[in-house]
């Protein structure tokens, strides 16, 4: 052991090796000061400089005696928590992704902790004007870092520190989150909304039968506000308090009554969250008894858990899988461990959550990105502390410090929401969910009526368990499906623009029947596009290689790639015509055209463009949920995992532009987007109907949808993906290179292909120019790599391609490369 390893006293110097969070190659070591030594261990975070002036929160990762062979080690400045944030478990996770996607462990460290958990100097504070600040014990320096935010909207954790004279503040800030006097500006956007009703209660000075009778005197000269009040005693017998809108209902009084016993103070008004699905669905989950099929599923499950790690549950829609779920959920609750149900969406998160905690109450937590970092921060320590049972969530819930996890369901484990695509790790929480299982010795289902087919294959080659659930529950069929030819339509005249007579008709139908209907147009915006019909110019984005879409709303024409509009144009600017002919249609014009077509209809739109506000995703899933709106218009949002007892009919506007699109994953894609969407209509009582409007009646993929004949789907791309070497046969590795310089980037793009054939050899392909050449001003070329599973050393091309792209980026530091390990 040479000296630098001992201190001027004779004692053992002590490093750490910490994660910092940011995209560095490698992990950094630090000197424990000898009086933190014992306090700094694995999990825990501490405050370090890195560079010149910043600071940041690190995570420890180990402790060693080993000095740092390239560099003097700056020593910790303060150790930030009692006991360790992140688990052993964690950390494997986190090692595996950095390896798996080839990215470093500060991406993974960035993607996992809640802003409050990873602090540094340019971190932004702001006070939380809702919490009870003046009822909260503060130090000295607490109250003046609380005085100067009351001034400031938000300070900067550097501006606190020359605010206090100190060269690191965090410990004081993690003190002033705890206590959530302060939070994270990251994460004030989009906070989570539970539905809320307005509730009253009595005051309880009139829990005394005297003043009760009193005010019953006194009210019998308002004999409203008396009938609303004995109302009240009547509903409130046994619950204590009692919605608004039922006693206006039962009592036949008007709000201004309400409100005057209010102003009274006779009432009490309280806000109460409420769940999102109707009362009757609720109980009919409750009430829910297996099925014979469900049964049957059940125990096949539990059978095969024994001898495999994972499940796949393949149950059409409306099989019934959630209460399969719940049965198996309940086990391994009886057991003592955890249980994580994953979610593609988080709109299906609060629906499904609203059931599950109408059966397991409040043992159960939900984590997203929805929620404030506070919110987040608070359900971290609760998995961590264990008092957390079940977590529900979208695919960053993978991120939590289970303590002893016992069941991870991922639930449409179909869907590419699974799948982050930026920034990095480009991870799939569906395989990052599977790794993670392991490394508890936990066990996993993988549900969905369409499966990836690459979770299909691996089912039918013995990695996972498969179970089949092919009834819906209730004995309710499947919807039925009907073709309509549009070529045909347009031909004879008898389509209504973008709808033919058939869907008209049965839209019309279900309206009567007061049922309501879902129409699938996986294109937002008005019309796609603009061209003049004199010389041929299209309006283009002036930074991206795309046309402009119309958006009628805004009046403008739009980027979907960068945001960039302008104002609608009234002529071509290149030839001075006034004929600028539209072509193609989105969600707008379909709305549009529906209210023309059926002018008594409520209708409305579910896209990107109208769910951008906190609230309103949630809130037009309120309305149509309630049986506010007849018609719901939408992109793929509306084929997700929803259920709307009262849907009957379903409408796919255009089939043809699903799977006319150059990719490999196309015709799987279309088919589960159709299934699904299909699978909205009919789930309770009736069967339900689905118009497919195509122009090519015909075509596989329509065949196989009618026929709800998933097998001979994938039968025929299985074929396919073997015959031209994609997954799962091959994994594949896409590098995206970037530049704003084309000729730069043409050239480095030529020369890294040739570097990685020379190594790789055949297995490397490109660079080619994407669909797509540039976007924000930034030219594209891609390269892609295909890894032969049986044969090749998934590993040994991984780490020749690593040390390839070490040196591109060594070499081109102005190059900016993105890598995507199993692309969507």
């Amino acid at each position: 052991m040479d000296h630098d390893h001992f201190s001027q006293d004779g004692e053992v110097n002590l490093f750490a090796e910490v994660i910092l969070p940011l995209a560095l190659p490698v992990n950094y070591t630090y000197r424990i000061p000898s009086h933190m030594v014992g306090e700094v261990v694995p999990g825990k975070r501490v405050a370090v400089q890195f560079g010149k002036s910043r600071m940041y929160s690190a995570l420890v990762r180990r402790v060693t005696d080993t000095f740092p062979a390239r560099y003097a080690p700056k020593e910790i400045l303060e150790v930030l928590d009692d006991s360790p944030m992140v688990t052993r478990q964690q950390f494997g996770l986190w090692d595996w992704m950095a390896s798996y996607y080839l990215c470093s462990a500060g991406e993974v460290m960035m993607a996992a902790l809640p802003a409050s958990l990873k602090l540094s100097s340019q971190t932004r504070i702001i006070l939380n004007r809702d919490s009870h600040g003046q009822e909260i014990k503060l130090n000295e320096k607490e109250s003046l870092v609380r005085q100067a935010l009351e001034q400031q909207h938000e300070l900067t954790v550097n501006d606190l520190a020359k605010l206090l004279g100190q060269k690191t503040v965090m410990p004081l800030i993690k003190s002033l989150i705890d206590k959530e006097l302060v939070y994270v500006s990251e994460q004030i956007t989009g906070g989570y909304k539970p539905r809320t009703a307005a509730y009253l209660e009595l005051d309880p000075v009139y829990q005394d039968k005297e003043q009760l009778r009193e005010l019953y005197q006194l009210l019998e000269r308002a004999p409203r506000q008396l009938d609303a009040l004995m109302t009240f005693i009547r509903l409130a017998k046994d619950k204590g308090r009692v919605p608004k809108k039922e006693l206006m209902e039962e009592s036949g009084v008007s709000s201004s009554v309400i409100n005057s016993l209010v102003e009274k103070e006779v009432f009490i008004p309280v806000t109460q969250e409420v769940s999102r699905l109707q009362q009757e669905d609720v109980a009919i989950l409750l009430e829910q008894q297996f099925s014979a099929a469900q049964q049957a599923a059940y125990e096949e499950t539990r059978s095969l858990l024994e001898s495999k790690e994972a499940v796949l549950l393949h149950g059409v829609t409306a099989s019934g899988k959630t209460l399969l779920y719940i049965k198996l959920i309940e086990e391994y609750l009886e057991k003592g461990q955890q249980a994580l149900y994953l979610l593609p969406e988080i709109a299906i998160t609060e629906q499904m959550t609203q059931r599950l905690r109408s059966h397991f109450g409040d043992s159960l937590a939900v984590y997203h990105s929805r929620f404030n970092d506070n919110e987040r921060g608070e359900i971290w320590k609760k998995v961590l502390q264990g008092t957390c049972r079940i977590i529900v969530g979208a695919r960053s819930a993978l991120f939590l410090p289970f303590q002893d996890l016992g069941l991870v369901i991922v639930d449409e484990e179909h869907e590419n929401s699974y799948k982050q695509f930026d920034p990095a790790p480009r991870y799939h929480a569906r395989d990052s969910a599977l790794y993670l299982a392991g490394l508890y010795k936990a066990k996993t289902i993988l549900g969905s009526a369409t499966p990836s087919l690459e979770s299909y294959y691996n089912a039918l080659q013995g990695k996972y368990g498969l179970v089949t659930l092919q009834q819906r529950y209730g004995e309710v069929m499947l919807p039925e499906t009907l073709i309509a030819d549009m070529l045909r339509e347009n031909k004879k005249k008898t389509a209504h623009s973008h709808f033919s007579s058939q869907l008209v008709e049965e839209i019309k139908r279900s309206l009567e029947n007061k049922k309501q209907v879902i129409l699938f147009r996986n294109r937002r915006g008005y019309v796609p596009l603009l061209q003049c019909h004199t010389c041929g110019y299209v309006p283009q984005c002036m930074h991206c290689d795309i046309s402009l879409t119309y958006h009628r709303s805004s009046g403008k024409l739009v980027c979907h790639y960068c945001g960039y509009s302008e104002k609608l144009l009234s002529s071509c600017p290149a030839c001075g015509s006034l004929h600028l002919e539209q072509k193609g249609f989105g969600t707008e014009k379909v709305e549009d055209e529906l209210k023309i077509l059926l002018p008594q209809a409520r209708i409305s739109r579910l896209d990107l463009d109208n769910t951008r506000s906190k609230y309103a995703f949630q809130q037009i899933l309120n309305d149509f949920e309630d049986g506010n709106i007849d018609i719901l218009v939408g992109t793929q949002m509306v084929t997700k995992g929803l259920d709307f007892s009262n849907v009957t009919l379903v409408g796919i506007l255009d089939a043809d532009s699903l799977f006319r699109y150059p990719d490999f994953r196309a015709f799987e894609r279309s088919y589960q987007l159709m299934v699904q969407v299909s699978g909205r209509s009919g789930r309770r009582s009736e069967r339900g109907k689905v118009i497919i409007q195509t122009a090519s009646p015909r075509h596989k993929i329509i065949g196989m949808v009618l026929q709800n004949d998933y097998k001979a789907f994938y039968q025929s791309e299985i074929d396919e993906r073997r015959q031209f070497n994609y997954p799962p046969f091959y994994r594949l590795i896409n590098i995206h290179l970037k530049h704003k310089n084309e000729e730069y980037l043409a050239e480095t793009a030529a020369g890294f292909a040739s570097l990685l054939k020379a190594r790789l050899g055949k297995r490397v392909l490109g660079p080619q120019i994407p669909v797509v050449a540039r976007v924000r001003n930034q030219y594209i070329r891609d390269l892609l790599i295909k890894i032969d599973r049986e044969n090749d050393s998934i590993s040994k091309v991984k780490e020749i391609f690593s040390i390839c792209l070490a040196e591109l980026k060594t070499r081109h530091k102005s190059l900016l490369v993105q890598v995507d390990v199993d692309p969507l």
